[in-house]
């Protein structure tokens, strides 16, 4: 049985690691707040940038001169996993759900014979993936020094990834974040980036019946867009981590906290459980003492 003075240090620990979270719980929530309002100010954006990218390339996937960015290389045999986590923990299952997505994605396509590289924004992620496939991590992007997540940060991923497109290092391009719904739900969700995958919803009429002609032609206008389509997604896949990281944070810092003084409230009732048995003890031995005498 613990002694009176365990109890007591062990009390004094958790009242100091109760401190800690709760201090990490309200950074976690005023950076929160920020962030989420930058990740629903970029929606509006990226999903815009898809709309005029479906209406665009409607008739041009299959033409004989569509960009590369958009037909792909006619091929299906090299995939690039862009897997975005953080570079910090205490986040309740932020990085791991994510990284679990990547892993079952990169299972399925190793079982259907194809190559895979993984490029990670995060170095949680890169814990997590570089034991589970060895050799198939291709680099690690930290964004530790980076303040605040901005547009320049997301052009240097997109360049990056755009970089070994050109340089036939693959074929498809998938992005793996976690988008922002709310403090205490988080979607872990997947995005091919490379060629551009327009969604079946966004093929609708955005002219609504307008007839336009486009000066510079089609071709030019999606050489132009696709390479800013793919930095506008990452950026966007970027800002919804972010905000998906400081609400996983708060929402895992809330319970630690709780915890925290549920145990003590049980650590203070064994040491007084303990205190009064001990002073019971020393009565009866005084008292059984006296009669003695």
């Amino acid at each position: 049985m613990a002694s009176l003075k365990d109890l007591r240090n062990r009390i004094a620990s958790v009242k100091a690691t109760q401190k800690i979270t709760k201090a990490m719980q309200m950074v976690a929530a005023a950076k929160l707040r920020r962030a989420e309002m930058a990740a629903a100010a970029a929606r509006p954006y990226a999903e815009r940038m898809e709309r005029v990218l479906a209406n665009l390339a409607s008739s041009m996937k299959d033409a004989p001169g569509a960009p590369r960015l958009l037909a792909g290389t006619g091929e299906d045999k090299r995939h690039l996993l862009v897997v975005m986590t953080a570079d910090r923990g205490l986040a309740g299952g932020f990085n791991s759900s994510i990284a679990r997505l990547a892993r079952e994605h990169a299972r399925k396509l190793i079982a259907e014979g194809k190559e895979i590289r993984i490029l990670c924004v995060g170095r949680k992620g890169a814990d997590i993936l570089r034991r589970q496939f060895p050799g198939k991590l291709d680099d690690i992007i930290s964004l530790r020094e980076v303040k605040s997540i901005n547009f320049g940060t997301a052009s240097g991923i997109s360049e990056r990834v755009l970089e070994e497109f050109r340089e036939g290092k693959f074929d498809v391009a998938t992005m793996f974040y976690s988008k922002f719904k709310s403090v205490v739900s988080q979607t872990p969700t997947a995005q091919q980036i490379v060629p551009a995958e327009i969604p079946a919803d966004q093929t609708g009429d955005l002219l609504e019946g307008a007839v336009y002609e486009y000066e510079p032609s089609e071709e030019e206008i999606l050489e132009d867009l696709l390479p800013k389509n793919v930095a506008i997604q990452v950026f966007k896949g970027l800002l919804e981590n972010a905000a998906s990281e400081q609400g996983a944070r708060m929402s895992a810092m809330d319970n630690a906290t709780r915890n925290a003084g549920d145990m003590i409230k049980k650590l203070s009732l064994v040491y007084n459980r303990t205190r009064q048995a001990q002073i019971t003890k020393e009565l009866i031995e005084i008292i059984s003492g006296a009669e003695a005498l």
